[in-house]
């Protein structure tokens, strides 16, 4: 199957299941999302073994009504989740994932001269895109228009459409995990445009 027609597929899968608008203020936002958000935020390299210079990448998309939250860590992690409470987790060890996972955290220290120290860790607005690049000085962050992303006119469209690619991935396992296991994605929680 064509990877870029199924990331496009995700795309609008994802920018059809919220209709109205909302800024980042507005956002309800489940507590086990709160927590695995804090719980990546607050740790450090030294407690999971990793050494890479930047050894962790969230890209949050901002969707009317939730936000969708990609994780990339160099211990292997790689989860995908929502703000209302949805998502996929525990898929770093799957061929796809994992490859990919790699891919984006070595391309992610050419794009930190495009980010800001940060201390504060804020959802992305509506229509952007925000990233963090958890490194070994600390977390840098940068936020886009997510179409501006997608066209290539902001400097940081390479990590997101590598990080897109890793979203393809993990929809691709979790899909055959599901068929494998005779039950149907709940995707019912994923935000769309």
């Amino acid at each position: 199957m064509n990877k870029v027609l199924v990331m496009t597929g995700f795309l609008s899968f994802l920018s059809g299941m919220f209709g109205s608008s909302a800024s980042a203020q507005d956002y309800k936002v489940a507590e086990v999302y709160a927590g695995l958000r804090k719980m990546i935020f607050e740790t450090k390299p030294a407690n999971i073994g990793v050494k890479e210079p930047v050894w962790g990448v969230l890209m949050e998309t901002g969707y009317p009504q939730a936000v969708a939250t990609l994780v990339a860590l160099a211990d292997g992690t790689v989860s995908l989740y929502f703000s209302n409470g949805g998502g996929i987790i525990g898929l770093g060890p799957h061929a796809g994932p994992k490859r990919v996972s790699k891919e984006l955290l070595t391309l992610a220290p050419r794009y930190l001269k495009h980010c800001q120290a940060t201390k504060v860790f804020p959802l992305p607005n509506r229509a952007h895109t925000r990233f963090y690049f958890l490194t070994n000085d600390g977390i840098v962050t940068t936020e886009a228009k997510e179409e501006d992303l997608e066209y290539q006119r902001h400097a940081l469209s390479p990590p997101f459409h590598k990080a897109q690619e890793l979203i393809t991935e993990v929809r691709l396992v979790d899909e055959k995990l599901h068929a494998e296991q005779g039950a149907s994605p709940d995707a019912a929680k994923a935000p769309r445009r």
